[in-house]
């Protein structure tokens, strides 16, 4: 089972591997810069190796680590000053991850304000096409989204379309979120609405696509488009649902990634424990 969650990059990158090993995590996710901001410190040859070697220490499979975008860029917006610092943060983050040897970078889809799908998708396969010219091999994940207002990507069938644009198609993947898939409308209660869900997901998006998956239960109800994160088997989905994801990921080896809060009922610790009991 590859299991973990995100982890802070506090002090140095490195540390996010300290992290990880500390909470007992056999895969983690990072930011590589300050996510609320544009700019991001340089990476220096001894933050890379540093975190290299403690990687490799670890004996965590670097293909079960991921990194995540910041969260100012919007890669569907009509706005063109946004859009070009939008993709050009995507290919520093595609390099930076390609530096630290991270297979995976997790992308958020933006949001058209208002312009219309066809229009957002216009840019964000553009902007994500660019993004894929890079000459390494990291891969971009696309999120599927919890179906915000003005938000692209929380249709499986519109993400499937989504993702056949994309080119080459070997720099593209798909990061599922069980939360944004349950507030989206796509039930994930019970065992039988697991398999339906992830079959229709197969069906327009294809499971040979899924390369990392936010385990996260939902702090609001089914369709309710709510992007709130919640302990496992707490909330929305529960412990049913959840148990029969992470059980249909185990088989399919699909590293699993939590993204749950931090609060007086549980902390990442207990929540990569409750995940492991639910295998």
């Amino acid at each position: 089972m590859q299991v973990g969650c995100h982890v802070s990059i506090s002090g140095s990158i490195d540390k996010s591997v300290d992290n990880a090993v500390e909470r007992e995590c056999s895969a983690f996710q990072i930011f590589t810069r300050n996510p609320r901001g544009w700019h991001a410190k340089e990476l220096t040859k001894k933050d890379i190796d540093n975190f290299k070697s403690k990687l490799k220490a670890s004996k965590i499979d670097r293909f079960a680590t991921c990194a995540h975008m910041p969260y100012l860029p919007n890669l569907a917006t009509p706005k063109d000053d946004g859009f070009e610092k939008s993709v050009k943060t995507l290919i520093d983050e595609v390099q930076r991850c390609a530096q630290l040897g991270i297979p995976y970078l997790v992308t958020h889809l933006g949001s058209h304000l208002g312009t219309g799908d066809e229009a957002g998708i216009k840019r964000l396969v553009e902007g994500l096409t660019r993004a894929g010219k890079t000459k390494n091999d990291v891969m971009i994940l696309l999120e599927n989204t919890a179906g915000q207002k003005n938000s692209v990507g929380s249709d499986f069938k519109q993400l499937g379309e989504i993702f056949k644009q994309l080119k080459p198609s070997k720099k593209f993947g798909i990061c599922f979120d069980t939360c944004h898939a349950f507030v989206a409308g796509y039930d994930l209660k019970t065992e039988s609405d697991v398999k339906k869900t992830f079959a229709e997901f197969d069906k327009y998006v294809g499971m040979d696509n899924l390369k990392i998956l936010h385990l996260n239960d939902a702090k609001g109800e089914l369709g309710c488009n709510l992007d709130r994160h919640y302990h496992l088997g707490l909330g929305g989905i529960g412990e049913k649902g959840i148990s029969s994801v992470v059980k249909l990921a185990n088989k399919k080896k699909i590293p699993i990634i939590l993204e749950t809060p931090i609060d007086d009922d549980r902390d990442d610790f207990e929540n990569v424990r409750v995940a492991k009991g639910f295998a």
